[in-house]
């Protein structure tokens, strides 16, 4: 029986191309390893916090005020998360309706160049609703114009 052999050597030009795809893939996700982040959250404040108090020095200990003071800080980003969160939510609501209220209207869409003009079938709900026209979905930002019945 002929044993068959596989080739697994890659030309240079695709080990370039797998390269780039690998290095353009590990460079928008990391950075020395970690997964960049630009903010702060609620997690990231009370480690801070539990480290610090961890080392603080025992004959020096934070005083009273100071732990008051960066709970108190703490509460508030909680509660500046907990509002963000309720707005993305209206957000959502407040398109989902501005969406529906487009339903049997005639409406201008706006794709780059070309502009087209139809009946609103249907629409969908989310953070990013869209609308149904001549059978084609769109995003709500694309209407450049709304005309009544």
């Amino acid at each position: 029986m002929e044993q068959m052999t596989l080739n697994t050597t890659m030309t240079s030009s695709e080990k370039f191309a797998v390269d780039n795809a690998v290095n353009s893939f590990n460079k928008a996700n990391t950075v020395n390893g970690r997964t960049a982040n630009q903010q702060l959250g609620k997690d990231d404040f009370l480690k801070l916090l539990i480290t610090q108090l961890t080392n603080q020095d025992p004959t020096n200990p934070m005083e009273d005020t100071q732990f008051i003071s960066q709970m108190a800080q703490f509460s508030s980003l909680e509660q500046m998360t907990n509002m963000n969160q309720s707005f993305t939510k209206m957000a959502e609501m407040i398109n989902a309706s501005q969406a529906a209220n487009t339903i049997g209207k005639t409406v201008e869409i706006e794709i780059g160049d070309t502009t087209t003009r139809g009946v609103v079938e249907a629409t969908t709900m989310g953070s990013n609703p869209e609308v149904m026209v001549n059978g084609m979905f769109y995003n709500l930002d694309k209407i450049k114009a709304v005309y009544g019945m």
